[in-house]
């Protein structure tokens, strides 16, 4: 990971992105941001955003065409409507035995993306 130099702007969207749950893109948190920081630019947006995925302190998901953050990079899988594009968050307690037995191969592992696609209730009329 960089050592990043301290950035009033980046602190503004880390914070911004951890107080979510909708895995916003760069354009909804620059909407969000720009209310508390006028001179904001969408670029500074977008680059902050790439950084901070980058060294590990936000995710980055690809969802259909569009790269959505989370500010919640703990342990869970990511479930995405293929219908309305968006993503939720499944919990999980504890992984499942075949990625744990992975460890016992020799292999450590350091990162676990899971994405999961179908039709959330919504979309399906529930």
């Amino acid at each position: 990971m960089a050592v990043q130099r301290y950035s009033k702007q980046r602190e503004l969207i880390l914070n911004d992105l951890k107080n979510r749950c909708d895995h916003p893109t760069a354009e909804m948190v620059y909407e969000s941001v720009v209310k508390k920081c006028p001179a904001i630019s969408l670029g500074t947006v977008y680059r902050n955003l790439n950084t901070l995925a980058e060294n590990g302190q936000i995710l980055k998901l690809s969802v259909g065409g569009a790269d959505h953050f989370d500010g919640c990079t703990d342990c869970h899988y990511h479930l995405v409507c293929k219908k309305c594009k968006r993503v939720f968050d499944k919990w999980i307690e504890r992984l499942p035995k075949e990625i744990a037995d992975i460890n016992d191969n020799g292999f450590e592992v350091g990162e676990i993306n899971v994405t999961l696609y179908g039709v959330c209730k919504d979309c399906k009329g529930l």
